[in-house]
């Protein structure tokens, strides 16, 4: 028999007699705690039961055995090319607890009903609330008579002039020049 159970923001899986680290619990070493937030339970018989999302009258009882701290876990920053590092260690605080009972009694959670009288108005006032607004009412339009299609031909548009654009010489090459003969 095991059940998935919520304590401090994880989920875990607890059978009885487990030893389990937990976040901090604020309590003494040895007393009892029990857990509301029960996810599922299976039984003996190898039936499931879920919750949506938490089962009812259904919980598990444990008992806190130490307190204690993990090992510290080294966090370094660094920029390069900067001359920017920092180092910072950080060690996290856990309670060690032993599952002594997991509730057997498990009844998936009903949503509970709202009732608001206030969203439903009777269908008679409905209809006085209606004839109280002011309808605006919009004039027709007035009909104009068609313009008579015209049967002059619009002048085409003079042709673009064109331009020409003067082309570059071509470049000279070079010749190789002539030796002068002394004299």
């Amino acid at each position: 028999m095991y059940a998935i159970v919520e304590i401090g923001g994880s989920q875990y899986r607890v059978t009885k007699d487990m030893k389990l680290k937990v976040p901090s619990i604020n309590a003494e070493p040895g007393k009892k705690v029990s857990f509301d937030s029960v996810l599922a339970v299976e039984d003996d018989k190898g039936n499931f039961t879920f919750g949506t999302p938490l089962l009812t009258n259904t919980s598990v009882s444990a008992t806190i055995i130490e307190h204690g701290r993990h090992k510290k876990i080294i966090v370094f920053k660094k920029k390069r090319r900067k001359g920017y590092q920092k180092k910072n260690g950080h060690r996290q605080s856990f309670t060690l607890i032993e599952i002594n009972n997991v509730g057997a009694s498990a009844k998936p959670a009903k949503k509970a009903a709202v009732k608001s009288e206030s969203k439903k108005e009777p269908v008679a006032e409905k209809k006085q609330v209606a004839a109280k607004k002011p309808t605006a009412k919009v004039a027709p339009k007035k009909k104009t008579a068609a313009k008579p299609k015209s049967t002059i031909k619009k002048e085409a548009a003079p042709a673009a002039k064109k331009t020409t654009v003067a082309k570059k010489p071509a470049a000279k090459k070079a010749v190789p020049k002539a030796k002068k003969k002394e004299e």
